[in-house]
């Protein structure tokens, strides 16, 4: 039977706005159903895999310096940009299984969320693969109709932490899973690529990412005929309609 989530408040400090990460992980470790809607100052954030590249540590003290920190996640991926115009959900709860039974089931229900939530708004959105989007991957929302006007709206990730191994009386280990969105509301695509880009290219990845292959909430409901949504207006009806939904559902348990 589905089970309602907790919605949680955290403070979402300048020193580190994914800090509450590790305070939803460990209510949900407490057998807690918990989400935390947030929006970061602006800055960018990329998976810890990015240690590899020799020219992180000074290029995240530049950025630092022109107002744009840089920090590291504990899930996947590849780079985020994060700022004002950008919701960040977050759900924290207990599994049985292992990733590889379970994670596709986990991105389908946040993907499932995030589509009743931008449904109440009157946009219709699905899954998939973005070619040339920042941190493209099979489970992001994306708008438009295929195959040339689809573009990415929101990304997804998730984190796992195993709680107890798989012992005589179960036959599957218990998880406390970090599953999580972030969602372009009223940010200016044209902006966050160009930030998005620019720290690629100071660490030499070599990746480049297209402004024409995402999409805000706010530039999808004006495509869509429905005219231009004020940001602040806009942000508390995404905020609105995300509460209401997530209070609503949530994964069976």
């Amino acid at each position: 039977m589905p089970m309602s989530f907790d919605i949680v408040d955290f403070a979402i400090g300048s020193d580190d706005p994914l800090a509450a990460e590790q305070e939803l992980l460990s209510l949900a470790a407490k057998g807690r159903r918990v989400a935390h809607l947030w929006e970061a100052p602006l800055s960018l954030v990329v998976p810890r895999s990015y240690r590899r590249y020799t020219a992180l540590d000074p290029a995240r003290a530049e950025f630092a310096r022109r107002g744009c920190p840089v920090f590291l996640r504990m899930s996947g991926g590849g780079l985020v940009p994060q700022g004002p115009g950008i919701v960040n959900v977050s759900l924290a709860y207990r599994v049985r299984g292992t990733v590889g039974e379970l994670s596709e089931a986990v991105y389908r229900h946040l993907c499932e969320l995030l589509q009743r939530a931008l449904g109440m708004l009157g946009l219709e959105t699905h899954w998939q693969t973005v070619e040339g989007s920042f941190c493209d991957g099979r489970f992001n929302l994306a708008w438009g109709g295929p195959p040339d006007d689809v573009r990415k709206i929101a990304g997804t990730a998730q984190y796992w932490r195993r709680l107890e191994t798989a012992s005589e009386a179960t036959s599957s280990p218990l998880h406390a899973v970090l599953a999580h969105a972030v969602l372009l509301v009223s940010a200016d695509p044209e902006e966050i690529n160009q930030r998005a880009n620019a720290f690629e290219a100071a660490i030499g990845s070599a990746k480049h990412y297209l402004a024409g292959r995402v999409i805000s909430v706010q530039q999808a409901l004006c495509a869509a005929g429905m005219g231009l949504a004020p940001a602040d207006w806009l942000d508390r009806e995404v905020m609105a309609a995300l509460r209401a939904c997530i209070a609503a559902d949530g994964p069976d348990g």
